[in-house]
């Protein structure tokens, strides 16, 4: 008898480990602190989610539209598969897109997982209607007081270019000096977005390294293998930073461990050079 309670504890133990890693939204929090910032948009919140892969949060993602509400962003990032090419399901995924831009305005680059739909054109579409800016190589500038900054966004390199021909198109018009924000999907091209002198990049794809091994890191990401270098948090290098989110769902692999679904907040400080 006291082996099947013991079972039974450990059965239900492992059910709620499992809900908690994969259901539980968490709010990471980082800040952006550089001399480029404009004044006019110090204090300016980005909330960045990632990697939705038709995952629910609450009926119709109202868990998840209430977490980020109460984060107050002034801009949402959407960088990437907000679709699953597995169980495509582009409804359910815009539930969410539905409730974020009565938030505020969502700016949002593709993945590989809607390029491996082969609907690019539908998802683009279907993005726009809902009123989402669609970055797909292009970029778009913010002017607050006289002051500006750009939001650059590409497209996944499955469609065919390469991460540093679009964003040699996506900036082509923007000063050199002015601030660049960019969203993208891959963070294992690090170093091209360091070789543009990209100042910030959003980014996700690698979902964490699916399972979290506590004090190493993330155990496998989709294009950097195991023991991956670029899973979460914050990476720098020369005149570029750049932010992975873990994501919020799951694709070909069903269950994150120790790596429950990720809302990143970035807060644009400006630091006064006092030249």
């Amino acid at each position: 008898m006291k082996k099947l309670l013991y079972v039974v504890f450990f059965l239900v133990f492992i059910v709620i480990f499992l809900y908690v890693n994969n259901h539980w939204l968490v709010v990471s929090k980082h800040v952006y602190e550089s001399e480029k910032v404009p004044v006019s948009f110090d204090g300016l919140r980005i909330v960045q989610i990632s990697d939705l892969h038709d995952a629910l949060f609450g009926n119709n993602q109202q868990k998840l539209i209430a977490k980020v509400k109460a984060t107050n962003p002034d801009y949402i990032f959407i960088t990437g598969d907000v679709i699953d090419s597995n169980r495509f399901n582009l409804e359910q995924s815009l539930q969410a897109v539905r409730g974020l831009v009565e938030l505020a305005d969502v700016y949002y680059v593709l993945g590989n997982h809607e390029v491996a739909t082969n609907k690019v054109s539908e998802i683009y579409e279907a993005l726009s209607s809902l009123g989402v800016h669609v970055m797909a190589n292009e970029s778009t500038v913010l002017e607050r007081n006289g002051e500006r900054l750009a939001i650059v966004g590409i497209e996944d390199p499955l469609m065919g270019r390469s991460t540093e021909e679009m964003l040699d198109i996506a900036t082509a018009y923007i000063p050199e000096d002015m601030l660049k924000l960019l969203l993208a999907h891959r963070p294992e091209v690090f170093s091209t977005y360091v070789n543009q002198e990209i100042d910030l990049v959003f980014s996700g794809h690698a979902h964490g390294g699916q399972v979290r091994i506590p004090g190493i890191g993330g155990l496998v990401a989709p294009g950097q293998g195991m023991f991956p270098k670029f899973t979460a948090g914050v990476y720098e290098e020369g005149k570029t930073k750049m932010i992975v989110s873990r994501g919020l769902g799951n694709s070909s692999v069903p269950f994150r461990i120790f790596n429950r679904p990720e809302i990143i907040i970035m807060d644009l400080k400006r630091i006064n050079t006092g030249s």
